[in-house]
């Protein structure tokens, strides 16, 4: 990354947020002990707080609701939840959203424990199957329309020879393999405002018709023709970015990108993150494949035959949805 894009102003309010979000953690973490409940809910209103002063004011930003489907099937109690601009007016207190209009949810932890990570996978998985599948484009069927994380101050693997991003990971891949059984249910995104972001990456067929070098890249891709998933994880391990790397860096540019591809009016901004670079660099994790009958007959067959795009921005039939 150049230097004068390190020098950006962004970097210094993401910077800013950090400090406010670990200062908050120690005071929460003092009366913790005392009140759990209490504790959770004041870690709940700073990621609520975030949100509201970074998303645009078109979005609304609830705590402590439930989804239901267009079939009337609840979900558990969400910590906090992106509304879409159209959500009705009247509707915004009643604890109970209609799923057609929620953006986005969080489940949002104090102290990530890795029992969260097991339960924010299950209950993304419940959650997205409140949502109908989509057809029509290899973005549309990989993707769910609401976008599902996991968001902590801290975390609790503290000691000397703790090793907090590798047991994450683990944990991460580990539930991910048990409990998700197609793409579009994955859990987006992971935060912990002092440690890293770990973001879901998604590839399309990458095949014979999409590359000249096929033989020697078939080992690394696989020949399922269908897709694969993986985290990529950013923190200031990768590439030396200590001096200006936060997470929650991470997670402003990766959940507006994830909301500009259903909403377009978000995209200039979305872009304008990515070219600052704020989300800092990342490294991949192993990657999941997953056989051809994810997609749609009609899809899969398009796919196979290399009508894909090669990473174009915004682009539905593009390789990668990273």
């Amino acid at each position: 990354m150049p230097d004068q894009e390190k020098k950006h102003d962004l970097f210094d309010f993401m910077s800013q947020i950090s400090v406010e979000m670990a200062s908050e953690y120690n005071r929460i973490q003092k009366r913790a002990t005392e009140d759990p409940g209490t504790a959770g809910d004041q870690g709940e209103e700073n990621w609520a707080a975030l949100l509201r002063d970074w998303l645009p004011p078109t979005y609304q930003i609830v705590t402590k609701g439930r989804i239901i489907s267009h079939e009337g099937k609840t979900s558990p109690q969400i910590d906090v939840l992106v509304l879409k601009s159209s959500y009705p007016k009247k509707l915004l207190d009643k604890k109970v959203y209609l799923a057609a209009g929620v953006a986005a949810a969080f489940e949002c932890k104090v102290t990530l424990k890795a029992s969260h990570i097991t339960e924010a996978i299950e209950n993304c998985v419940e959650i997205k199957n409140l949502f109908p599948a989509r057809k029509g484009s290899p973005y549309k069927e990989l993707h769910s329309p609401i976008v599902y994380g996991l968001l902590a101050h801290s975390h609790n693997w503290k000691g000397k020879k703790s090793t907090p991003l590798e047991n994450i990971e683990n944990k991460l891949l580990e539930k991910d393999q048990k409990f998700v059984d197609h793409p579009r249910k994955a859990l987006d995104l992971v935060c912990v405002a002092d440690l890293a972001a770990w973001v879901l990456f998604k590839m399309t067929f990458y095949g014979p018709k999409q590359s000249k070098d096929w033989e020697r890249m078939a080992p690394i891709y696989g020949t399922l023709g269908s897709a694969s998933t993986g985290y990529i994880e950013h923190s200031k391990n990768s590439l030396n970015q200590e001096s200006h790397f936060t997470p929650v860096g991470t997670f402003i540019s990766y959940l507006s990108k994830s909301l500009a591809w259903e909403n377009h009016e978000y995209r200039s901004l979305a872009d304008y993150y990515r070219i600052t670079y704020i989300s800092g660099s990342g490294q991949g994790t192993s990657m999941r494949r997953w056989s051809a009958d994810i997609y749609s007959d009609d899809i899969r067959t398009k796919v196979e035959n290399g009508m894909l795009s090669n990473g174009a921005p915004w682009d539905e039939w593009s390789i990668c949805f990273p």
